[in-house]
């Protein structure tokens, strides 16, 4: 069984557990770590972690943050003039990007066909590199979390701290961390 699989297999097996009902927003958040090489593989397979969680008799929808910025940029008036001079572009994304993708995402996770019983799985985060952080976009929407978050992290965790990537200093988060290390399952 191939690395995917066992995050998969791994993941089933949390999934299928009772879920706790009132925890708090980023209590729900379900973080499937992955070497950032790895990408590709999964994306191939995140038909696994669908059947899963169906298995588990849960709903599953998906969210891809991939166009996301590119989704942002195209509705600005002023693109042009920040492909010019990129570097006048770092506080619009802090001040309008991150609620922007913020709102993307929560409208994701209040769809009328997601409840409690729902897990929302979030491809893509390795796009938001450069642009934000993780963090930011999650912040804005953890009490908008009905179900679970399932949320695909191309990097590395070591004792809640995230780092997307492996690039950058991470950061703590509620999150319950699904991973593989040196080819074994750990949590």
């Amino acid at each position: 069984m191939g690395r995917i699989e066992d995050l998969a297999d791994r993941y089933q097996r949390h999934i299928a557990a009772p879920w706790q009902r009132n925890l708090a927003g980023g209590q729900k958040a379900v973080f499937l770590v992955y070497d950032k090489t790895d990408e590709r593989k999964l994306l191939a397979r995140k038909r696994l972690f669908e059947i899963a969680t169906r298995e588990a008799g849960h709903k599953w929808t998906t969210f891809d943050l991939t166009n996301t910025f590119p989704a942002w940029m195209t509705a600005d008036d002023y693109r042009e003039a920040y492909f010019e001079s990129p570097d006048d572009l770092r506080m619009k994304l802090d001040t309008e990007f991150v609620p922007f993708a913020a709102g993307q995402l929560r409208a994701a996770l209040t769809a009328p066909e997601v409840d409690g019983d729902t897990v929302v799985g979030v491809f893509g985060a390795a796009c938001l590199y450069g642009f934000t952080r993780v963090s930011s976009v999650l912040k804005e929407v953890e009490r908008d979390i009905r179900g679970r978050l399932a949320l695909f992290f191309p990097g590395d965790v070591d004792n809640n701290n995230y780092r997307l990537l492996d690039a950058r200093d991470g950061w703590n988060y509620l999150a319950i961390p699904i991973t593989l290390h040196h080819g074994e399952l750990e949590s």
